[in-house]
């Protein structure tokens, strides 16, 4: 119960820092996306399900405040979230190099999701200007903050693991 509630804090934060700080830090209107390091890191560090929901609520949030076609993102977040949950099994500590070719990966993905589902149905087919001008300078900015809040993620993932084996191990649930 504690995780959820600590993994639910930190989907508001994050989408609270993306919406307002990071908005003002763009650089030519690129901000990075946290929601998708932080679905994409539960992911990876936490299996499957965690990732899948983690994603779920993270891409509603975006899909209730900025969406105009409820449940798209939370579709594109839950995918990314379950894939990622498949590396579970080759999670290490303190590794940096995985979480960040999969948040690369996973960007350009929910990128070009976004751009055949938003735009190509449209009739702007204009890909490559697409490409150049918003899929690589935001997954590069996103890479650069992973740096930072992948670290901060795994401190919080490690502490409440720490917990819930403590809880585990407690007296009072000893024969």
């Amino acid at each position: 119960m504690r995780r959820r509630i600590v993994i639910l804090l930190l989907i508001i934060v994050s989408f609270i820092l993306q919406s307002t700080v990071f908005q003002s830090l763009s650089i030519g209107s690129i901000a990075p996306n946290l929601l998708l390091i932080l679905t994409v890191s539960f992911g990876f560090m936490r299996g499957k399900k965690t990732g899948l929901w983690t994603g779920f609520v993270c891409g509603l949030m975006i899909d209730m405040f900025y969406g105009n076609l409820l449940g798209f993102y939370a579709l594109v977040y839950m995918t990314a979230g379950y894939i990622t949950g498949f590396c579970y099994k080759i999670y290490y500590d303190e590794d940096i190099k995985v979480p960040m070719i999969l948040i690369a990966v996973c960007d350009i993905g929910y990128n070009l999701m976004v751009y055949c589902l938003q735009f190509l149905l449209r009739g702007r087919i204009d890909f490559f200007y697409y490409l150049r001008r918003i899929m690589i300078p935001e997954m590069v900015y996103t890479i650069l903050i992973t740096l930072v809040f992948y670290r901060i993620l795994y401190k919080i993932n490690h502490k409440l693991v720490e917990l819930e084996m403590k809880e585990r191990d407690s007296t009072w649930l000893r024969k």
